[in-house]
């Protein structure tokens, strides 16, 4: 039985598609290639493609616009070339180019030596670095197209100095086999990445924007979302100034995760936005959130807790729709659960039976509203939970812990670890002042 035929790459050809990351997935790539199978190796994507745009399939552009994605010569570390030759530059390459060619044509480029407009390009960018002259000896230059879905994503350059021998055809088929398998994988890692950033935008998007504090009102928030690798959920929270120094605040929670859940939450937080501009009464709004909650996808069965903060007042109005009551923390030092007149239905059940629950508050007082993922048990009951929280922010009340420090030791409480649902806590110091 004749022996296992050697791989003509180092292992690091093995790892290329594990990581769902451009950068890391280019490195594996070049680290495959160099030192063993060639001095430098360089790996390059069209800017167009990374930017989700169209590819050249078919074209025959005057010039090509590529970043350098990944290089590695012999065994430096990427970081010695950084300055001579940066990783993420974005270079242009003209049609006469064998980059261009490998492109358009669709088939590798095998070339004597780095060609003309390479070789003054090296030489331009050198400056005082003497190691482009040795770059520049080379033997063999091989230019292989990253091809995926009969379009043109990028290319690797590999090159041999004069102490090595061509590249032979059983070896530009190698790389040619490596390059299919890298597209795959840079091709993964791009649409990752675009996924993980729109759900950063629409995260964003949802912060609600700078403030911090309003008359009579300090603020600090934050949200973790379920499971790991998840950046969006169901649960979304806001803080809205209003008129004569009022301050409006709001969590809630549409059911399930994903991108559903997230359009449901975006459509429920600008609906309470522009009913909150309307300056209607609390359970007004909550009602008109639950008509239009019925007319949207997926925001039906959707909770929420709203509370208008009136400092001059000093009155609190809460109104709930199937969500877990607020907590609030008096100057007695104790946090209990706020009983409310009415619980409410969930929204979008076109009930429309909702109360207001309004709270004299005459002097500072801390208000805790949270979504379900912090009072979640398998083992125990929301009660219970509640009940929990309510200790866990008076341990930390005790400790003096500032509003923002407060607000992420309660994010990062223990709890259950079955729990599989987002947590968004949103904390509000209510003070008081004289009207």
């Amino acid at each position: 039985m004749p022996p296992p035929r050697r791989s003509a790459f180092s292992p690091a050809a093995d790892v290329i598609g594990s990581e769902l990351d451009l950068g890391l997935t280019g490195s594996h790539v070049v680290h495959a290639l160099t030192p063993g199978f060639c001095d430098a190796a360089s790996l390059y994507l069209l800017e167009r493609w990374r930017r989700e745009e169209t590819t050249y399939a078919g074209a025959d552009p005057a010039q090509i616009e590529a970043r350098r994605l990944a290089l590695r010569v012999g065994t430096d570390a990427a970081e010695s070339w950084e300055r001579t030759l940066p990783v993420g530059e974005v270079l242009v390459f003209p049609r006469e180019t064998p980059y261009a060619r490998a492109l358009v044509d669709g088939h590798a480029q095998l070339l004597d030596s780095v060609d003309d407009h390479t070789a003054e390009r090296l030489a331009a960018s050198a400056g005082e670095d003497a190691r482009i002259g040795e770059l520049l000896k080379t033997r063999s230059f091989l230019v292989v197209p990253l091809r995926l879905r009969g379009g043109a994503i990028g290319f690797v350059a590999c090159s041999r100095g004069p102490d090595r021998g061509p590249f032979l055809t059983a070896e530009i088929a190698a790389v040619e086999s490596l390059a299919a398998r890298a597209s795959v994988a840079l091709d993964n890692a791009r649409r990752y990445e675009y996924e993980r950033r729109t759900a950063l935008a629409i995260r964003g998007s949802l912060l609600p924007g700078t403030i911090q504090e309003v008359e009579g009102c300090r603020i600090a928030h934050g949200s973790l979302p379920a499971g790991q690798g998840s950046i969006i959920g169901g649960d979304w929270f806001d803080v809205l100034r209003r008129p004569d120094d009022r301050v409006s605040l709001i969590v809630g929670d549409a059911m399930g995760h994903g991108p559903e859940s997230a359009v449901a939450m975006i459509q429920l937080r600008t609906a309470v936005r522009t009913l909150a501009g309307l300056d209607i009464p609390a359970v007004d709004l909550i009602r008109r959130l639950d008509a239009l909650a019925s007319d949207t996808p997926g925001a039906s069965f959707a909770t929420c807790i709203y509370a208008e903060w009136d400092a001059r007042h000093g009155t609190c109005t809460l109104v709930g729709a199937g969500h877990p009551p607020p907590l609030l923390r008096g100057p007695d030092g104790r946090t209990a659960p706020v009983t409310l007149v009415g619980a409410g239905l969930p929204l979008g059940l076109g009930a429309g039976a909702y109360e207001p629950t309004v709270l004299s508050i005459d002097e500072p007082a801390l208000l805790v509203l949270y979504s379900d993922g912090l009072v979640e048990s398998r083992d125990a009951d929301i009660d219970h939970e509640i009940a929990r929280l309510a200790r866990a922010v008076d341990a930390a009340a005790l400790d003096h812990d500032p509003l923002p420090s407060l607000c992420r030791r309660l994010l990062h409480a223990p709890s259950d670890p079955a729990g599989a649902d987002d947590r968004t806590l949103l904390l509000a110091e209510l003070t008081p002042t004289e009207g």
